[in-house]
């Protein structure tokens, strides 16, 4: 056994497939599957249940996988142990963001943290949380920058800021006219949600008081798939949402008469909590909050900075 065949088989478990394995680790496949064939008459089991349609991982197969993640992590911190010792901050950091955090946040930190920590190469991946999630228990990525806590005994978090939810609504609306937009406002609005599986979605219906999504009438078929079709939804005059505060940031360079924006300061926990989420076996926490200071230091005084 070998480091090599431990990649042969994480890549198997993680593509499904031998062929798209064997491009993965550039080898050809009749070597991968060969090896991989090695390695089970070696241990005495069966790691994958192949068929002509499918490859699944067995019960023992996942347990062996298991402990060849940490293994190969743990080889990484090796190396990235010596190459800490000439320069801590050197070398790739893997972060996954949710999509409706990740457009507005990077352009603020990117440049940032190239001028302070140049030798570290972040590699940026955005999907919606229970994928970030799965993709950070398998160790495909370091960290990921979510919305929503986690109440998982291998994760632990850095709190980075509060950030308030604004109302956004087409010219003319009858809300436009309000001085402030309470509670009792948003329970009664036309209010426009983006798909299922985005956590936005679960936290806009909390600060609106929606037990679950409209059933019936024009809201119930609207659904976007991004923040930003949910905003051409309004602009369009379907209804209103709720988007977070570094969105309508981003959006402030731009004049567009065609979409209002309104605080809701007067609207109790109208607001995310923003945090970085990493796996505590993660050798490179120095690495995590050198990251996280950098993304406090660049947010805009809409949001409020936790540690």
């Amino acid at each position: 056994m070998n480091l090599r065949d431990l990649k042969y088989i994480l890549a198997v478990a993680e593509t499904r497939h031998f062929g798209r394995a064997a491009d993965r680790c550039f080898v050809s496949q009749p070597t991968l599957s060969g090896q991989i064939k090695k390695l089970e008459d070696e241990l005495d089991v069966v790691i994958f249940e192949r068929t002509n349609r499918s490859v699944e991982v067995t019960p023992v197969g996942a347990a062996i996988l298991a402990h060849a993640r940490l293994i190969l992590e743990q080889t990484t911190a090796i190396e990235q142990v010596a190459r800490a010792h000439q320069d801590p901050m050197a070398g790739p950091l893997r972060v996954g963001a949710i999509p409706t955090l990740s457009p507005y946040l990077m352009p603020l930190i990117l440049m940032p943290l190239k001028q302070t920590y140049p030798q570290l190469r972040l590699v940026l991946s955005e999907e919606i949380t229970e994928q970030l999630l799965g993709r950070l228990a398998r160790h495909e990525i370091d960290a990921a920058l979510l919305a929503t806590a986690v109440d998982d005994s291998d994760f632990e978090s850095l709190p980075l800021f509060e950030e308030p939810f604004w109302l956004a609504y087409p010219p003319g609306h009858p809300l436009e006219t309000q001085r402030e937009i309470s509670a009792l406002d948003l329970e009664q609005i036309e209010l426009l949600l983006l798909a299922d599986g985005h956590c936005l979605t679960h936290q806009v219906m909390s600060v609106c008081h929606l037990s679950e999504r409209p059933q019936h009438g024009d809201m119930a078929d609207l659904r976007a798939s991004s923040l930003e079709t949910l905003l051409q939804l309004v602009r369009a005059g379907f209804g209103c949402t709720l988007i977070p505060a570094l969105a309508v940031q981003a959006r402030s360079t731009h004049r567009d008469s065609s979409l209002m924006t309104r605080s809701l300061a007067t609207v109790p926990d109208a607001y995310r909590r923003i945090a970085l989420v990493f796996r505590k076996s993660f050798p490179r926490r120095q690495a995590l909050d050198a990251f996280a200071e950098v993304i406090r230091a660049q947010l805009p005084k809409t949001v409020k900075v936790v540690r």
